[in-house]
């Protein structure tokens, strides 16, 4: 098992609860990584690992990605994560949601959970008939809905000032963009590309995903998997399935200028952001990118606006060109210079919020 006490971990977390309910069937696993900037926000994943390592691993890795993205998104939230052993399709219950929410709630605001991969909206309205702390909420019951609409949104943004960088304009007009994984975000992502004229071509393990694509955009190439498409040739690389896209052999075959997408963890190992450098490819770093859905999903705290959450989204553009221009500064690849302005607000505000206020 990962030794998440030993000082010598590299993501130390501040509480990792291992959750159990035997008669629901819930096994589940929630990581705290950091609270500096305030409760842990990040999304529950219903996921069929092959192991308990394996989910504690994912959600460790997790979690500290949503610290990182929370304090790159400018908001008051630390890092968190949740995840399900099991097959949602199979494993997912009204009784297994509520235990699970049970869990959430004896942590009494720690930790604030929203929808990820396979959970909805209507999932955390079940979750919240037993916890206080839960956004990701369908609209019927005053939250936000599907927090994709705003992830999509924010890659995009992250993908216009990677395209400012590279090729002197915003504009993605005439650009070739291969999007790996067309779920919940990448078919939306499709969707702004072509209206800003991109040429898109897409692959995806789910047929049925590559049809919704197809129907809606019958001009949008297909490609059998993610080899043909990372050796296609393109001028953007979107991965926006699970993590780990970007590896030693990835990264060797990668003839896009640029990539930019909306999964989470995209390095597959320490090392891969110095790789994309030295091959002269500009990597947006997956955490700041992808952060409009839980920008979506944060607004809630205050009574959801769509308008207020889609102006907090926008400026991932301009986040991602200051992670550019500190990375240029400093000689650091794209995704050190994005920890360090991370780090850097958890530590000068996490300070600031250690100031006694007498009460």
């Amino acid at each position: 098992m990962t030794d998440v006490f030993s000082p010598s971990h590299k993501d130390t977390h501040e509480q990792v609860v291992f959750c159990a309910d035997a008669h629901s069937g819930l096994r589940a696993i929630i990581a705290i990584h950091n609270t500096a900037l305030g409760p842990a926000l990040g999304g529950t994943r219903f996921y069929p690992y092959a192991s308990e390592q394996a989910a504690l691993t994912d959600v460790l890795n997790l979690a500290r990605g949503m610290a990182y993205k929370n304090a790159l998104a400018g908001l008051d939230l630390g890092g968190g994560k949740a995840v399900i052993i099991g097959d949602p399709a199979r494993d997912k219950s009204e009784a297994l949601l509520r235990a699970y929410g049970r869990f959430v709630e004896s942590l009494g605001g720690r930790y604030i959970t929203a929808c990820d991969v396979g959970t909805f909206s209507e999932d955390m309205d079940i979750v919240a008939r037993e916890s206080r702390f839960v956004t990701g909420r369908t609209t019927a019951h005053g939250g936000a809905g599907d927090s994709s609409i705003l992830t999509a949104y924010g890659v995009f943004q992250g993908m216009r000032a990677s395209a400012e960088q590279v090729y002197g304009t915003p504009s993605l007009l005439g650009r070739r963009v291969g999007v790996e994984g067309v779920g919940k975000v990448g078919h939306r992502l499709v969707e702004l590309l072509r209206e800003d004229g991109a040429d898109v071509v897409i692959c995806d393990v789910s047929e049925q995903a590559v049809e919704r694509v197809r129907r809606l955009r019958p001009e949008v190439d297909v490609v059998a998997d993610a080899e043909a498409l990372t050796s296609a040739d393109l001028d953007i690389f979107a991965p926006c399935a699970l993590g780990g896209a970007l590896d030693d052999d990835t990264v060797g075959r990668l003839r896009a200028k640029i990539v930019c997408g909306a999964a989470n963890n995209q390095l597959a190992h320490p090392g891969v952001e110095k790789q994309l450098a030295e091959r002269g490819i500009l990597y947006a770093p997956d955490y700041v990118v992808n952060s409009g859905g839980v920008i979506q999903v944060a607004d809630e705290i205050e009574g959801f606006s769509m308008e207020r959450a889609r102006a907090k989204a926008e400026r991932i553009y301009d986040t991602t060109l200051k992670i550019f221009a500190i990375a240029a500064e400093e000689d650091v690849p794209p995704a050190v210079a994005a920890d360090r302005l991370a780090e850097r607000r958890m530590s000068e505000v996490g300070r600031v919020r250690g100031i006694w206020l007498g009460r």
